[in-house]
């Protein structure tokens, strides 16, 4: 029996949750669900980052979007991972500050664990995200992460991407009704609840009495289903999380051949941090920051001075949010998804992880029959913990770090401001590294590798002495460490530059075969 999907919003997170549900659960055949999306052509998109996770390309496969035609239609170009700047240590200090959190995670032959030998010294002192990938090395280079000859989606080192948000929607919106979804501009005006506090209809301005099955709600973070229409509470983590303000500015490069950094640059700053993202065509520089520990005005200063001459005479936007999410996401016939059902913070891009990742449960859950509760109970179960997860890794980033420079990081690394699943994994980890048992697929975006990068970063010590006689393949470490090292050395041989490969893949696309890895 065919079912109907009323998607309520745009943007990335509407967009993408209607593609992927039209692609899986809407089948040519009478049974399936119709798909309708309503956006309003007077709200615009959001857009505060311009950075994703590699789940995005399973995503972006699944649903049907050429890799070329993304690169070509939304300014995209890899992202490998993040580079880290002034976050552990105060600037000016002389001591080196910088490190990145790739993507790519070690892989040793013979299935070796390299991570406790790194943590023994038997690859000197070099950080541990420069001994066990190539990556960094590939990534500090400004060379891109794949050859033209390698497939869509495909590639050597793992990868996301950077965009222009506006045009990525405009790109989901074009697959999204290329697979059927029926799409509707029109303003949602009135929002009406059967007395047991279900959606029964929804008025637009123009169109009047909509209907559905299930209603999504993508209205970003006015949240009109869910919040204003649901009275849904939304919960604050802004005790652990102090950034809620981003001030943004796009800034040409100053020639068109200028490379193309193949990572997120993050910058430690004096009440949060500067994002700089590059796309093919500019920059997109942002400053993340508390608006408890600065002002408006400061904080632009600082992005402007972050920038250089290059901001004179450009407009800088200023975005509010608020840390947290809705415990209860799915309510009756109606689930929040993207900014509406919750926002951690800019760092580590999880926005669109999230929309993802609801869109995939949705699908597994989709209440073809029976009541809503049972499924909508699984699904705020699982979604909770994603954010609750999130927020411990982002209070991670922060908590280490050795600044004392201000207040906002001297608040950061009060034992007052962190959890305690937090300050639980940070003494697990005083005598063990991060470990597969510490994660769970099911409700964590973060794998312990991810966790590992940051955890030794941002400088964090795991004492091994005690368990250092288990350890008794240090020579076989070493030979593996180089290997990576002479892995990195032919890799910066054959990788291109980043820029040159965008240029390429423009003019050909990428092959339809897969080539041979590096």
């Amino acid at each position: 029996m065919s079912k109907t999907v009323l998607v309520v919003g745009g943007g990335t997170a509407g967009w993408i949750t209607a593609a992927y549900l039209a692609k899986v659960l809407a089948p040519k055949s009478a049974d399936g669900i119709r798909v309708t999306l309503v956006e309003s052509r007077d709200i615009g998109i959001i857009g505060v980052g311009e950075g994703t996770f590699p789940s995005i390309r399973k995503v972006l496969k699944r649903i049907g979007v050429d890799e070329a035609d993304l690169i070509r239609e939304c300014s995209a170009t890899f992202k490998q991972g993040i580079r880290f700047v002034d976050w552990r240590y105060t600037p000016g200090q002389g001591k080196p500050d910088h490190y990145v959190h790739p993507f790519d995670v070690a892989r040793a032959g013979g299935g070796l664990d390299l991570l406790p030998y790194w943590l023994l010294g038997c690859a000197g002192d070099v950080g541990w995200d420069a001994v066990s990938t190539v990556q960094r090395r590939v990534a500090d280079d400004d060379r891109a992460p794949k050859l033209i000859s390698h497939e869509d989606y495909g590639a050597p080192l793992n990868y996301a991407y950077h965009f222009d948000a506006a045009k990525l929607a405009a790109l989901l919106r074009k697959t999204a009704i290329g697979l059927g979804v029926h799409h509707v501009v029109d303003t949602i005006d009135a929002v009406h609840l059967t007395p047991d506090g279900a959606i029964d209809s929804l008025t637009a301005r123009d169109g009047g009495k909509m209907t559905a099955d299930l209603y999504i709600d993508c209205t970003g973070f006015r949240a009109q289903l869910i919040g204003e229409a649901m009275k849904i509470p939304f919960g604050s983590r802004r005790s652990e999380l102090f950034t809620d303000r981003a001030v943004a500015i796009q800034v040409p490069y100053d020639r068109p051949d200028a490379p193309i950094p193949s990572y997120t640059i993050s910058s430690g700053q004096e009440a949060g941090w500067t994002w700089d993202i590059g796309l093919d065509e500019r920059r997109g520089v942002g400053y993340v920051y508390s608006s408890d520990h600065t002002t408006d005005e400061r904080a632009e200063a600082v992005l402007r001075a972050y920038i250089g001459p290059a901001a004179d005479g450009l407009a800088a936007r200023v975005l509010k949010f608020e840390p947290g999410y809705r415990q209860t996401q799915w309510r009756k016939n109606c689930v929040a998804i993207g900014l509406s059902a919750g926002f951690i913070e800019p760092l580590e891009a999880t926005g669109i992880g999230f929309a993802e990742i609801a869109a995939l449960n949705l699908s597994n859950l989709f209440p073809w029959a029976g009541p809503m509760e049972t499924p909508a109970k699984q699904f705020n179960e699982m979604m909770a913990k994603r954010y609750d997860h999130v927020v411990d890794f982002i209070k991670l980033h922060y908590c280490l770090s050795e600044r004392r420079d201000s207040d906002f990081w001297r608040d950061n690394v009060a034992a007052s401001s962190m959890s305690d699943s937090l300050k639980e994994r940070l003494e697990r980890w005083r005598y063990r590294p991060p470990l597969f048992m510490d994660v769970d697929l099911n409700h964590d975006i973060f794998t312990e590798a991810n966790w590992q990068y940051v955890l030794y970063g941002m400088g964090y010590k795991t004492d091994l002495t005690a368990q250092a006689g288990v350890y008794r393949y240090h020579d076989e470490a070493r030979a593996e460490f180089a290997a990576i090292q002479r892995r990195g050395d032919y890799a910066l041989t054959i990788m291109p530059k980043h820029r040159d490969l965008i240029a390429q893949v423009r003019q050909t696309g990428f092959a339809k075969q897969t080539a041979r890895h590096v």
